[in-house]
């Protein structure tokens, strides 16, 4: 049984106001704010338990989450994250809640599963209707009310109310029915969420730092009333998914993201912090609509912006501490190239659209590879795309050709080729190259398309991601099937409408020989009589894993082995039974087994490169990422 005190508690500011308050109208009855104080103090010490600066307290979150401390919120044990908390020191801030607020809390809601005792013990007799039911049959009846609803924003806007309401029962239904909500709660349909988010927007679910709180910013992340924060997604909105620049509609993003960390990697919801950098936005569209919900100018450059991003790392740091994961998403590339190499050496920071994106395609590589044959360095690579995923991607693979064959890295590069928007990227173009793009420019004539670039490269591998839908034509699949048995064939770029080919297109157009995988989901299809299961190269594979291991190993900075690891750990997750059906990822209904065994992989590394701080080294590693896993199942309390 888990006691949930009846207690709320103001921050240090608030503090300062009340105890000027009190002290006002303590001068004119000194007994009554004596016998006050007295009182609070034996109220303070009925209730709190954990001992800070001499004094103990324990808040509601703590209480509850007691038995699941270490669940994807691994304790401090050394204390360096709590150091940074405002403390309690004025005992009459106590104050009692009711039990109507307590319904309207979603980490402590249970709904109609209050117990008969719960209702009595916190004063919910009569807030409620008399039946009481289980979160079994809750889940039950949301799912069937979820279901009734035809169009996916509907279902995703159901689910963002439920997560508003009930936390638990949330992230119950999200893990029991992964399947067939992901892609309701992130890709694709996230994706149309972002384009609408001022016209849906409800409830504020993170923290908004725009140009107006620069010089402010430590402040404003002292509003959040979580102090111990371990993962914090930050978007500026520039490039979200393949929809460009939605400017401070991109929240929808990191909401998602770590609504994913917490179901499949099962990090603590409390622990997670999704944070919107509003600098402004290019689109005129969202210029020009009422509903937008972000600053109405063009986006901040330079000198303005690298500022505001310098002052928002350094207050992540000196709040939350040197182990909070940061991690970029859909930012453009000009700044998610500048800003991973900026503050990896002094932060722990990760970008999912280079790093995550990397590390799940070349599991998908590597387990292809029992199909296709043949070793990872005798295969050849095109790239369509050479942005922040299509250069992570290649860059990664590179590295693990390198770590196979004790070949340089600059010569296992050679096995792949990259087209971007002007062709195919040789030596001679370096003088226009961004630099990102040079280390993929090798000697060959220029070619200024993707077809052209196949027939004279003559890859095994395809692989999408421009951002760009329908570039895979008909003309590109059948000429990657006129020179290999079985073509890998990867569209990655999202959302659906993004892809660079369909499913059904490609094992019609392969006459079902590819070997196929997407960024966004397809049907099974159906050829000749036989059903082929497409692959999804979808991050959530990686990152939710990835960052438990971090976190449970208490890594204070990503290392690209950590990427090759988190990656075999993947690839060693698919079946025979799944190679039979031609897939080259697991199914997403063993996720969190699977983000178990990428957390051990990655924290194993991080303690191999002495890069970890939580010691000591646990003797199985994959059975305490399990025990360090969030559980949403309902608690009982006092």
């Amino acid at each position: 049984m888990i006691s949930l005190p009846r207690t709320t508690f103001l921050r240090s500011k608030d503090i300062n106001n009340s105890t000027t308050a009190t002290t006002t109208t303590s001068s004119s009855s000194g007994e009554a704010r004596k016998a006050f104080i007295t009182c609070s103090l034996n109220f303070k010490k009925f209730f709190f338990k954990r001992e800070v600066k001499g004094m103990e307290h324990t808040s509601a979150k703590d209480m509850v989450d007691e038995k699941t401390a270490v669940g994807g919120g691994v304790q401090d044990v050394y204390g360096e994250d709590s150091a940074t908390e405002d403390q309690l020191v004025t005992p009459w801030t106590v104050s009692v809640a009711s039990g109507y607020s307590l319904l309207r809390d979603p980490h402590f809601n249970k709904g109609l599963a209050f117990s008969e005792r719960e209702r009595d013990a916190h004063y919910l007799r009569g807030l409620l209707p008399p039946t009481e039911i289980s979160q079994q049959l809750q889940e039950k009846k949301t799912m069937h009310n979820i279901r009734q609803y035809q169009v996916p924003l509907q279902k995703y806007i159901a689910m963002m109310d439920l997560q508003e309401r009930n936390e638990r029962l949330f992230y119950k239904i999200l893990i029991d029915n992964v399947e067939e909500l992901l892609p309701i709660v992130y890709t694709p349909t996230v994706g149309e969420a972002c384009q609408k988010y001022g016209s849906i927007f409800k409830h504020p679910q993170g923290l908004y730092i725009s140009l107006k709180e620069k010089g402010r910013i430590l402040e404003v992340l002292r509003n959040w009333p979580e102090r111990t924060i371990q993962v914090i997604v930050v978007t500026d909105g520039e490039r979200i998914l393949g929809l460009g620049d939605l400017g401070c509609q991109g929240m929808g993003i990191p909401v998602g993201k770590l609504a994913l960390y917490t179901a499949l990697g099962g990090v603590r919801p409390s622990a997670c912090l999704p944070i919107t950098i509003d600098v402004g936005t290019n689109s005129e569209q969202m210029l020009k609509d009422e509903f937008y919900i972000g600053l109405r100018q063009k986006r901040a450059t330079g000198q303005e912006y690298d500022e505001l991003l310098d002052e928002f790392m350094s207050a992540v740091k000196q709040n939350y501490g040197e182990k909070v994961l940061i991690q970029f998403e859909d930012f453009a590339n000009h700044n998610a190239f500048k800003l991973l190499s900026k503050y990896s050496t002094s932060h722990l920071v990760f970008n999912d659209d280079i790093q995550g994106t990397a590390s799940v395609v070349l599991a998908g590589v590597v387990a292809a590879l029992k199909l296709v044959g043949g070793t990872l360095a005798e295969h050849t690579f095109l790239f369509l795309g050479a942005g922040e995923a299509g250069t992570g991607i290649a860059e990664l693979i590179a590295l693990e050709m390198s770590k196979q064959t004790k070949v340089p890295l600059e010569e296992t590069r050679k096995k792949i080729w990259l087209v971007d928007s002007k062709g195919l990227i040789v030596r001679s173009r370096n003088s226009s190259l961004q630099e990102f793009k040079k280390p993929w420019a090798h000697e060959h004539e220029p070619l200024g398309d993707l077809l052209s670039a196949v027939k004279a490269i003559k890859p095994t591998v395809l692989i999408g991601s421009s951002g760009v839908g329908k570039q895979f034509t008909k003309e590109v699949i059948e000429a990657m099937a006129s020179f290999n048995e079985k073509p890998l064939i990867m569209a990655l770029s999202n959302p659906t409408t993004q892809s660079e080919c369909t499913a059904e297109e490609a094992y019609t157009w392969t006459k079902g020989r590819t070997i196929f995988a997407s960024g966004s989901p397809f049907d099974p299809v159906e050829y000749e009589g036989k059903t082929f299961v497409p692959g999804q190269a979808n991050n959530a594979y990686i990152f939710p894993g990835f960052g438990l291991g971090l976190v449970m190993s208490g890594a204070i900075r990503v290392h690209d082995d950590m990427l090759l690891s988190a990656s075999e750990a993947l690839a060693g997750q698919v079946t025979q039974e799944n190679y039979e059906n031609g897939m080259i990822y697991p199914p997403f209904s063993n996720i969190r087994k699977i983000s178990a065994h990428i957390a051990a992989n990655v924290a194993a590394k991080a303690y191999d490169l002495g890069l970890a701080s939580r010691l000591p080294r646990p003797e199985n590693l994959v059975k305490y990422a399990e025990s360090c896993m969030y559980s949403p199942a309902y608690r009982s309390y006092r």
